[in-house]
């Protein structure tokens, strides 16, 4: 029965992009890149998301009324089986997410949504997180917030980060953005697999999590752009130091 839920509500989010996509074509866009590593808000130790190059992309829709919805998927190099505890092998990502974002008068914005995380070949990772933004000018500032347990976090886990973007000599553009935890320390049975919930994985309340420094450029008039990362390490939620590490990529963006 959970596997029909989760086939059910992943085919909801494709089937608001299909129908949107039909009557709004011009506002349905995509992504699609190739990066050096996969390095989530931070973790790095004792593993990133996948330490080998990734393929990563996505499907977006938006509409005048600030409505919108998308999808975007990752490729792993773990998986993790909840009856062994293994994570040898390739799982798969897709984050569905649909909100509204607007303006707040003259010079200010903001994004209320939904993400569901829908994983393949790892167990117990099926979470939905609630998104909170706010933004002016150059600075914007989001809230994310967990609302449900599962083998990489508990109910209540909050993630917090500050970013800044701004355009540079040479068509160049940086961007730094720093994240924060406020962590549920009321660890669950699935985040502490095989021992039983309370195992203590989770040793802080709160603290620093990373500051990623960020650096892109066109590719002469191909469309797509090169990008640097260098990700400046804090604590994960059980107090272990994170490697500093650096991420290169290669995007682009086009139109439907």
């Amino acid at each position: 029965m959970r596997n029909i839920q989760k086939t059910m509500l992943a085919s909801t989010f494709l089937s608001i992009l299909v129908v949107s996509s039909i009557s709004s074509a011009e506002e349905f866009t995509g992504n699609i890149g190739v990066y050096s590593k996969y390095v989530l808000r931070g973790l790095t130790t004792p593993a990133s998301e996948s330490d080998r190059a990734v393929l990563q992309g996505g499907l977006d829709y938006g509409h005048d009324s600030g409505f919108y919805a998308g999808w975007w998927a990752s490729s792993l190099d773990y998986t993790y089986s909840a009856d062994s505890s293994s994570t040898t092998g390739n799982g798969f990502e897709n984050d569905f997410y649909l909100g509204f974002a607007g303006a707040l008068g003259e010079t200010a914005s903001y994004d209320l949504g939904l993400i569901q995380y829908y994983y393949l070949d790892v167990d117990d990772s099926n979470l939905t997180e609630f998104k909170f933004g706010l933004g002016a000018g150059p600075i914007s500032a989001e809230m994310y917030y967990l609302l449900n347990d599962g083998w990489w976090g508990n109910k209540g886990d909050a993630y917090f980060s500050v970013g800044y973007e701004t355009e540079l000599p040479k068509n160049f553009t940086f961007s730094a953005t720093a994240g924060f935890y406020r962590y549920e320390d009321a660890d669950n049975n699935k985040l502490c697999a095989p021992a039983p919930a309370g195992c203590g994985i989770t040793t802080k309340k709160s603290g620093f999590r990373h500051v990623d420094l960020s650096l892109s450029h066109p590719i002469g008039n191909t469309g797509a752009d090169v990008s640097f990362r260098y990700v400046i390490g804090g604590k994960n939620r059980g107090d272990v130091d994170q490697d500093n590490t650096m991420v290169l990529g290669i995007s682009y963006n086009f139109d439907l």
